[in-house]
């Protein structure tokens, strides 16, 4: 469901229209367009081994379980092509979001002149947390590298990354993990498998539709 503004707001449309004027842009491979988001797994320990499921019976699982901490997953996906990168981390600090686009720059997209990055307005979301992970030499050679969009507040609906989310959500993440080793591993084999097959964002909300549709969050005036 999305969470809009109560009233007109300046700030919250030009946000929103500098994200769609971004997605309506055309496949550049020197300056990429990605969509950064993150969530959290609870991990769940079995304190009994489920049943296997037989014919005429699904698996059975004891409904005790065992808290067994709270893992991070960073997603990265690209609209126009629709492959993602995601990693799990233990926590969702500065530094490790630091380190987290610092493989987005070097590893997944060397080659890339700049990276077009959308994101929410998550306090550690900014160039200033690589100045938390590296040398300022390193950190502004990664910022240099980015040409960060943020969405609006309460807009979370406008980042693609959401979207491959939820797809990890359902496809992956809806059942227990009971251990960080295990999680990181099912969700670079989903990582994988989603990537063979991926297929382009079909984004159609435009900056036309928003002043249509949205139109009671543009301020009014008088000429």
């Amino acid at each position: 469901m999305w969470c809009l503004q109560e009233s007109p707001s300046a700030e919250f449309v030009c946000a929103m229209e500098d994200v769609l004027d971004v997605y309506a842009r055309p496949y550049d491979a020197q300056r990429p367009v990605l969509c950064m988001d993150e969530t959290s797994k609870q991990m769940i320990q079995e304190t009994r081994a489920p049943v296997p499921a037989a014919p005429g019976q699904p698996e059975r699982a004891d409904h005790e379980y065992r808290r067994n901490g709270v893992a991070n997953i960073f997603m990265l996906g690209e609209p126009l092509t629709g492959r993602c990168q995601s990693e799990v981390t233990e926590r969702r600090t500065k530094t490790d979001w630091a380190h987290f686009i610092k493989q987005a720059v070097d590893v997944h997209y060397p080659e890339a002149e700049k990276i077009v990055l959308v994101m929410d307005n998550l306090n550690t979301h900014a160039k200033a947390s690589l100045y938390e992970a590296f040398e300022p030499a390193e950190a502004k050679r990664i910022a240099d590298k980015l040409d960060i969009h943020h969405t609006p507040k309460h807009a979370s609906w406008l980042n693609v990354a959401e979207i491959m989310l939820r797809l990890l959500a359902g496809q992956c993440l809806d059942r227990r993990i009971g251990d960080f080793a295990t999680l990181v591993a099912e969700v670079d084999r989903w990582n994988q498998r989603h990537n063979r097959s991926a297929k382009p964002v079909d984004w159609q909300f435009t900056t036309d539709k928003a002043r249509i549709k949205l139109k009671r969050l543009y301020p009014l005036f008088h000429t």
